[in-house]
């Protein structure tokens, strides 16, 4: 099985373009993200990652992948890092991970996970 990043690039491979410092490209935008564990605002025992932190690296992977129609942004309720794939001739949204249902729904929990907090206290 092959990854996508390895797809597109093998593709590109086909149509000419130096595929080699293309991959040079995306791992160095994927290397200047926080590790894989680490999680937005406060948590106990782990590494935690501002906001802040996240938005230049995710505009140098942007820069990289756009062209293959893969877009990332963090979402403003959440805080997640939201996936895009986009039809490269539109620009019409084709895939969104997580679906904009799972992000409401995951920001209604975080809602109401505060308001059982403040009920107990």
């Amino acid at each position: 099985m092959t990854s996508p990043l390895t797809d597109a690039t093998s593709a590109q491979g086909r149509a000419g373009v130096d595929t080699s410092s293309t991959r040079r490209q995306v791992e160095a935008a994927l290397d200047a993200l926080p590790p894989a564990g680490s999680v937005l605002g406060e948590g106990e025992g782990r590494e935690t990652v501002k906001r802040g932190e996240l938005v230049a690296p995710l505009q140098r992977v942007n820069e990289v992948l756009r062209p293959y129609g893969v877009e990332f942004e963090l979402d403003e309720g959440t805080s997640r890092v939201v996936t895009r794939l986009v039809d490269r001739e539109s620009g019409e949204v084709i895939r969104q991970i997580p679906a904009e249902e799972v992000l409401r729904v995951a920001e209604r929990i975080e809602e109401l996970r505060g308001g059982l907090i403040q009920q107990r206290a």
